[in-house]
């Protein structure tokens, strides 16, 4: 028999702050100096220390779960992490600092080993929100690239067997609450009540414990790729290629050919990698947000709709098929996505791979200027995915790689839906 963990002595139950007792470490979001922001602490073993609602590691949290009350792991585990600071430093930059410009993400996440030491130092159990290291990746469709001439093997970059060298960050969410209510329009109130209600009642500090103002939301994170060097990403005297990829399992992994996904995150990561090799750096942003951050189940469903409505899969049905099932065309919400290319520090994007016009608003409305939008080409797309094409352009979707002035940015505004 496994051993058990009594994990009965962890259990604290939500209550009104008390005006009594040591008061947990106040986070200052936005300030510039790390330590009048203070760390993020979300430990599960030091209920007094913790400043935050939520915890760590996203919806893998509940696999936490399961493998202490299996008895797999002990639920006063603590994380060493020795040798686990980044392959690469990225920041400090100006754009951390401010309380608007990143609300979705601690830009001190990959250093806080380095910046909160003397609270490791205290005994305070602070874990790191983001990670970064280097690896390999090859995907067959690059060697192709390189056979056909689009590619070019430097052997810094880009091997002659097809590894692209990359540097890699993986991200999780952390939720600075009034900002994120800011960002959407609507009272942090509001937006308590409906986390709250809307996961079932999960969080219940969300509504009882208002003086904690940072969450960590079950949801997965994102991963950035980089191609080149790391510095470049920042300096706007050389280029910079970026494309902003929502997750597509069927596309991405196992090559589904009813949408232009991984055709799509093929053709940005070329263009990253032409980017990188000509001095500049390409950036792939891969998010967590399935089925247009609807799910794989309701994903499939909307296939089904799709391929079985009168006249088969057509494009003027295409995201009404998507509403009738889920009762909205898309929850990805690109408001929040732009935090993450203020935390690299860019400031320009010289090529944005994306057809996307919430994408693209959602950039240049956060500041970051863009030159040239390049659109997938014809000879990319699957034979099964140009209903979606079509749906697209028929939706406002922008095509071309000419940018759009204010006046266009205003007719198109709420209409687009990603890609």
């Amino acid at each position: 028999m496994p051993k058990q963990n009594d994990v009965s002595r962890h259990i604290v139950l939500t209550s009104h702050p008390s005006r009594f007792g040591p008061k947990p470490i106040a986070i200052q979001w936005g300030a510039a100096d790390p330590m009048e922001r203070g760390p993020i602490i979300a430990t599960l073993t030091k209920q007094g220390q913790r400043n935050v609602i939520g915890t760590h590691s996203g919806s893998y949290a509940v696999y936490r779960a399961l493998a202490v009350a299996s008895g797999a792991l002990q639920s006063d585990h603590r994380a060493d992490l020795t040798n686990t600071s980044p392959i690469e430093h990225i920041g400090p930059y100006s754009s951390w600092a401010g309380p608007d410009k990143i609300v979705s993400l601690d830009p001190y996440g990959a250093i806080a080993s380095e910046v909160f030491a003397s609270y490791y130092q205290q005994g305070y159990d602070i874990r790191p929100t983001i990670a970064i290291t280097k690896a390999h990746i090859n995907m067959p469709e690059l060697q192709e690239a390189v056979e056909k001439g689009r590619l070019q093997v430097d052997g810094k970059i880009l091997k002659a067997n097809g590894d692209l060298v990359v540097t890699k960050a993986a991200i999780e969410p952390v939720w600075y609450l009034p900002g994120i209510a800011k960002r959407f329009g609507i009272t942090e109130a509001h937006l308590r009540r409906a986390l709250f209600e809307q996961t079932g009642g999960m969080f219940p500090e969300l509504v009882t414990r208002t003086d904690l103002e940072v969450f960590l939301p079950p949801i997965g994170g994102l991963t950035v790729y980089i191609l080149g060097d790391v510095d470049a990403i920042a300096d706007a005297n050389k280029p910079l290629a970026l494309r902003v990829h929502d997750e597509c399992n069927g596309s991405d992994v196992f090559g589904s050919d009813i949408c232009t996904c991984r055709p799509y995150l093929v053709h940005g990561i070329e263009v990253c990698v032409q980017t990188a090799q000509e001095g500049g750096a390409g950036v792939i942003v891969y998010c967590r947000k399935e089925g247009r951050a609807l799910g794989e189940v309701t994903k499939f469903l909307v296939y089904n709709a799709r391929k079985r409505q009168a006249g088969g899969d057509r494009a003027d049905a295409y995201f009404a098929r998507t509403e009738c099932v889920a009762g909205v065309q898309d929850m990805r919400f690109q408001e929040l996505m732009p935090d993450v290319l203020h935390w690299l520090g860019i400031t320009r994007i010289d090529r944005m791979v994306s057809m996307s016009n919430l994408k693209f608003n959602a950039i240049i409305e956060a500041g970051i200027e863009i030159v040239e939008r390049i659109a997938i080409p014809e000879d990319l797309i699957p034979e099964d995915a140009r209903v979606e094409i079509e749906a697209k352009k028929a939706a406002g979707y922008f095509t071309t790689g000419d940018v759009l002035d204010a006046s266009d940015l205003a007719e198109i505004k709420g209409r687009g839906l990603d890609s």
